[in-house]
């Protein structure tokens, strides 16, 4: 996606949280995304601790809706929450990351083993706009009846189709078609899926 200078001198009348959804340079340090991070972090906090509030309660406060059968393993990391949106059933086992500086949307009944990362958030490769602190994310998207093995990185970007498989360990780099199985790294479909014929 190529980056419109328009946004990164102030003069198009948007708020850094609009710029930052619409994937274009934003300023993470903007007063109203560190509140909103810091609200995230207390919820998560209380979420991760072992003798915390109840688990169900505190993750409808942090994405903002209640999710029907939804399931994840403390820890869980995100920075906001409320850029994420679950369908039913999805599980998560222990330590998932999902930096939701832009959309991240999951289809329903998925399932994501232990340490997977959703990296939404990218910064730029010119080393002037780097040094001035700007980033920009564009969304992923998982459909329905995925599963995400251990160790899985997903990019900014990426789109996985329904019904798909990545392997433990993959680092997804580009989108991943409809009933595969992909692995490795970068990620590659090794080979299709046959619903209902396995």
């Amino acid at each position: 996606m190529k980056r419109k200078e328009l946004y990164m001198d102030g003069v198009s009348g948007m708020t850094e949280k609009e710029k930052m959804l619409r994937g274009e340079y934003y300023d993470p340090q903007d007063a109203t995304l560190v509140h909103l991070r810091e609200n995230a972090q207390n919820l998560m906090n209380q979420y991760n601790h072992p003798h915390g509030e109840d688990k169900g309660r505190l993750l409808d406060m942090l994405f903002g809706y209640h999710a029907e059968g939804l399931s994840i393993r403390a820890p869980f990391y995100c920075d906001y929450g409320i850029n994420i949106k679950v369908g039913r059933n999805f599980y998560a086992n222990y330590n998932c990351v999902f930096l939701d500086v832009a959309r991240i949307t999951i289809g329903d009944d998925v399932f994501f083993g232990p340490n997977v990362s959703l990296i939404t958030v990218n910064h730029p490769i010119d080393p002037v706009k780097r040094r001035q602190g700007l980033e920009y994310a564009e969304e992923i998207r998982i459909g329905d009846n995925v599963w995400i093995g251990a160790d899985v990185t997903v990019n900014p970007g990426v789109t996985i189709g329904d019904n798909a498989v990545i392997g433990s360990g993959a680092v997804v780099v580009k989108d991943v078609p409809a009933n595969v199985v992909a692995a490795g790294n970068p990620c590659k479909v090794i080979r299709t899926i046959e619903p209902g014929r396995e």
